[in-house]
């Protein structure tokens, strides 16, 4: 992931992730939205928001280490299946100190192939070959986006490793399908913490940020985590803004350079934003958003997002494509 959060919040910050929020107030906002995708844990955050000693435990912790996400992958981490209010109450009274040390030296890197599925769109009639940056790029996976197979509701899209998973994506609107997946020259992706697929503690701990009832998730990981053993992605560590311009540096000239990033800048605050968004003005390169509403901010004359869940796919800081749901299942094209 990138930096951590640091002073006020600008609107579009991550459910569960509001430092002007109480604890409990956050977890209450984030059992509302994990309410409709997985039961298990819209149950657990309501119940943490009640719970005075699960409560305790996390005020004791760092403001941007006491999120939702991360509470429930660690002690999925330490406990070996998702918990539920008793188990985390044990893993809170009896081990305490192993669960903050996870919570402390672990992120929210939750690495989802299948949004690889809304970015394509965007890619089409961008001169090629590309040159593919990725921010909060975690273990790289959706950095292998002509790996992947997809399918639009039927219309499919052979990616060039027949063992990588097809990502199955719900387009609505005019959205401009390619006829074939880009030639990418070059690939590379910026993290503070970056991750080996090949590292099987590494791939455990993305298994632990999914959440129970979220159906083939699993099992796209699984793949998309053996797709990137095979074609391993190249993840520098470094800053989103300090080093993007050093890793940029390395992409072929005659390329296009393509900067992204996917629910990575509502972990930074407003300063770290602006930062970022003039870094990559400063490159030339195209700079593809996909975020909760509010993180890019837009002309209030573009449409409401179609549902709670939805991000915005943006371009170049101001230019509105599409709504996404958050994993990559469903884009609405709107430019």
């Amino acid at each position: 992931m990138v930096a951590e959060a640091g002073g006020a919040e600008p609107p579009g910050a991550m459910i569960g992730h509001d430092p002007n929020a109480s604890i409990a107030e956050n977890y209450r906002r984030f059992g509302r939205e994990a309410a409709g995708r997985s039961a298990a844990y819209g149950t657990l955050a309501d119940a943490v928001a009640a719970d005075q000693d699960i409560l305790a435990f996390l005020g004791a912790l760092p403001v941007a280490k006491r999120q939702p996400n991360l509470l429930f992958a660690a002690a999925r981490y330490l406990l070996g299946a998702p918990a539920d209010l008793r188990a985390l109450r044990r893993v809170v009274g009896e081990q305490a100190s192993e669960l903050a040390a996870v919570m402390r030296a672990r992120r929210t890197q939750t690495n989802e192939a299948a949004r690889c599925a809304t970015l394509l769109p965007a890619l089409v009639g961008l001169p090629e070959p590309l040159a593919l940056l990725e921010v909060g790029a975690a273990a790289g996976l959706t950095l292998l986006l002509d790996r992947y197979s997809y399918d639009y509701a039927g219309y499919r899209l052979s990616g060039a490793d027949p063992q990588a998973p097809t990502l199955t994506c719900q387009p609505r609107g005019p959205v401009p399908l390619p006829e074939r997946l880009p030639t990418v020259a070059w690939r590379a992706g910026i993290d503070l913490n970056p991750l080996d697929a090949a590292d099987p503690d590494d791939a455990r701990w993305l298994e632990c940020l999914l959440w129970p009832g979220e159906g083939d998730r699993a099992a796209r990981l699984h793949a998309a985590l053996g797709a990137a053993r095979r074609h391993p992605p190249t993840v520098h560590r470094g800053d989103l803004v300090d080093d993007l311009a050093r890793v940029a540096a390395n992409a072929p000239r005659q390329a296009t350079l393509v900067v992204f990033h996917s629910a990575v800048l509502a972990y930074v605050d407003r300063g770290k934003r602006e930062a970022f968004a003039a870094a990559v003005r400063e490159l030339g390169a195209v700079w593809l958003s996909n975020e909760a509403p509010g993180v890019v901010p837009l002309p209030a004359s573009a449409a409401a997002a179609p549902g709670e869940d939805s991000f915005t796919l943006t371009r170049d800081g101001h230019e509105l494509l599409a709504f996404t749901e958050s994993h990559g299942t469903r884009i609405s094209w709107v430019s």
